[in-house]
């Protein structure tokens, strides 16, 4: 028995040499370091039995990364929603009859379509203009604040969700029906949690310096717009519009369903590259680092197109009340049908330049730096 048997388990000194190194981890010769095996992806494989550092990892990954897509976008996010309210609707139609143009509604949907943008590269110009270039980021802290915690606890409730879902009911799989039910968790979690926060974001956000009454702003910071709520229309005006967000939870869940089923293609296309044996094109290099950010991106397009109304219908449920304290939207249905029998329906899709702009980039920012994040940390956003 040689030196090197002597130091092997009983259990082991049988084994040939290739079925010792298969059964272990990969050790460094010059170090003595072990190195864990990689997924194909590039991943370290997590060590199993520690579910509570995976979990958490899916909680600073999403935080991150709905912080990073919060800040570079706000000027559009500012946008989309003065867009989405009754006053600058009110101001549109306005400058549109000084035109001499025809009601918005009565026009074919090309003719509508490009008026749209040019309104909103207009209104993009004149806010700073107008306003200042900070007006662009108003609503930018009560948005990170509600951002950072609601991607975070959306992340975390979904990856989570996903992995107790497939291992209880579908034997540690994923599939399109995991994903399904693991998002519309994650989307009602988040939307009870995070409800105050966005309310008040869009209160500030359609907070105008200078009132056509005279008027100065209503709120002086989010503080204060909170306890005037409370004080105004009581701890359950903090949750308007969250009926709305339920319905949201249609866009991210065909959202997260989309972008599970892209990134399964792409780990299916790489595993057909590496079977060729041939090296990697300029393309393939080009697909495995952009794919995923590519396939959030496409997916939030997707989704955002499908379920945008609901959008419009939320930022008029969380307007503050009119002057005389008459609350004009007071329920989801309502909301629809008055938008509806009053502005018809291109009011429902007012602000979908901006918010396309938007959402997009925001979601190949967000979802990447998720990924970059839980590789960073070991983790992958596979089961």
């Amino acid at each position: 028995m040689t030196f090197d048997q002597a130091e092997r388990p009983r259990g082991l000194r049988d084994a040939s040499p290739a079925q010792h190194h298969s059964t272990l981890f990969t050790q460094s010769r010059g170090t003595r370091d072990v190195t864990p095996p990689k997924q194909p992806d590039g991943t370290p494989v997590a060590a199993a039995g520690a579910p509570f550092a995976k979990s958490w990892a899916h909680f600073l990954a999403g935080g991150m990364g709905g912080m990073a897509s919060a800040t570079l976008t706000a000027p559009l996010d500012v946008l989309k929603t003065r867009l989405q309210s009754t006053y600058y609707q009110q101001h549109l139609v306005a400058e549109r009859a000084a035109r001499g143009l025809p009601p918005i509604e009565s026009m074919s949907f090309a003719r509508s379509s490009l008026l749209h943008i040019r309104e909103t590269g207009e209104i993009l110009f004149q806010v700073p203009k107008v306003e200042g270039w900070r007006a662009l980021f108003k609503g930018l802290g009560p948005n990170l604040i509600g951002v950072v915690p609601a991607r975070a606890i959306n992340f975390y409730a979904y990856g989570n969700g996903k992995r107790i879902i497939s291992n209880q009911f579908n034997d540690g799989h994923e599939a399109a029906w995991v994903h399904l039910c693991a998002a519309a968790s994650a989307g009602i979690v988040t939307g009870t949690a995070t409800n105050p926060i966005w309310l008040v974001k869009t209160r500030l956000q359609l907070d105008k310096q200078t009132h056509s009454d005279g008027r100065g702003r209503q709120y002086k910071n989010a503080l204060d717009c909170t306890m005037q709520t409370i004080r105004k229309e009581g701890f359950t005006g903090l949750y308007r519009g969250l009926t709305a967000s339920y319905l949201g939870v249609t866009e991210s869940t065909i959202q997260w369903m989309l972008y599970e089923q892209m990134k399964l293609g792409l780990a299916k296309r790489e595993e057909r590259v590496a079977a060729t044996g041939l090296p990697p094109t300029i393309w393939d290099q080009t697909v495995s680092w952009t794919g995923k950010i590519t396939a959030a991106g496409s997916a939030k397009f997707i989704a955002a197109l499908l379920t945008y109304p609901h959008e419009v219908v939320r930022t008029r449920l969380r307007q503050a009340p009119m002057e005389d304290g008459h609350i004009k939207y007071t329920g989801l249905t309502q909301c629809f049908r008055l938008i509806w029998k009053e502005e018809g329906m291109a009011a429902l899709y007012g602000g979908l330049v901006p918010h396309m702009m938007r959402v997009v980039p925001s979601a190949a920012i967000m979802f990447g730096t998720y990924e970059g994040v839980l590789k960073l940390l070991g983790e992958s956003s596979n089961q």
